[in-house]
């Protein structure tokens, strides 16, 4: 969802952005890195001879848990998201690099997170047991108008500031973490299966996982990308529960 408050002029909106801007991540990489202990240096070419025999060994290292030939390649994204979304994002640290945009050295603008009607809204059950249901649709108005009206005053009394000359970095202090924020960040394929085992729900698997919504939009984005740049390696992780090597 996505909309302009016309009294205001904030923007709202319901959805994330992943982009992948830079890669150097190939299947080949795994077997790279895999191989140079028991038979030195390969060409590609060498290695494309026996595909089968290519998909076994990389079947075998994530099976077997065998993790460094996967860190030996590299993906940048662009990620554009609420601020809550980046904080749950930096708890994942091995294998990561972050950069974010600054609210001390830039005007943050007005983009404010609303979840749409697809997002569920009412928790039931105790921490550690719980599960999400829809919410009913006197609770999306509410949500909306509520989250419209509280950010609309937020981000007034933060321009206001500014033109009373407080600096970015005191005046940022009043928005809340519904504002969107945009970051790169770069990882490697295993540290991208951890990440997705813990921020994704999957049939295939073997520990269940209850990430919250909006990362996990985030990281179905980002393995959509993953898995057309290494197939075999996908696959491998799927067939093997989803658990990172």
């Amino acid at each position: 969802m996505t909309g302009t408050d016309d009294d205001f002029k904030i923007e709202l909106r319901g959805d994330v952005t992943v982009e992948l801007v830079k890669h150097s991540a190939a299947d080949s990489d795994v077997l790279f890195a895999a191989r140079v202990s028991t038979v030195g240096e390969q060409s590609l070419d060498e290695l494309k001879k026996d595909p089968e025999r290519s998909k076994g060994l990389i079947n075998y290292l994530m099976r077997d848990r065998h993790g460094s030939p996967f860190e030996h390649n590299s993906m940048t994204f662009f990620i554009s998201a609420p601020i809550f979304v980046f904080r749950e994002f930096m708890r994942h640290r091995v294998g990561w690099s972050y950069n974010e945009e600054s609210g001390r050295y830039r005007e943050l603008q007005p983009v404010f997170y609303v979840p749409d009607t697809s997002r569920k809204l009412v928790q039931q059950g105790r921490p550690g047991k719980y599960e999400f249901v829809a919410g009913t649709e006197e609770q999306h108005q509410l949500v909306s108008e509520s989250m419209a009206e509280s950010y609309r005053g937020a981000y007034r009394t933060y321009q206001q500031m500014l033109e009373a000359g407080v600096a970015r970095e005191v005046a940022r202090s009043v928005l809340p973490v519904g504002l969107y924020s945009s970051m790169y960040a770069t990882c490697n394929a295993r540290s991208l299966m951890h990440f997705l085992g813990l921020r994704t729900q999957h049939e295939l698997a073997k520990v269940p996982s209850f990430p919250q919504r909006e990362i996990e939009m985030v990281g179905e984005q980002m393995e959509a990308a993953w898995a057309e740049l290494m197939p075999l390696t996908y696959a491998a992780f799927n067939a093997n529960g989803r658990v990172a090597p």
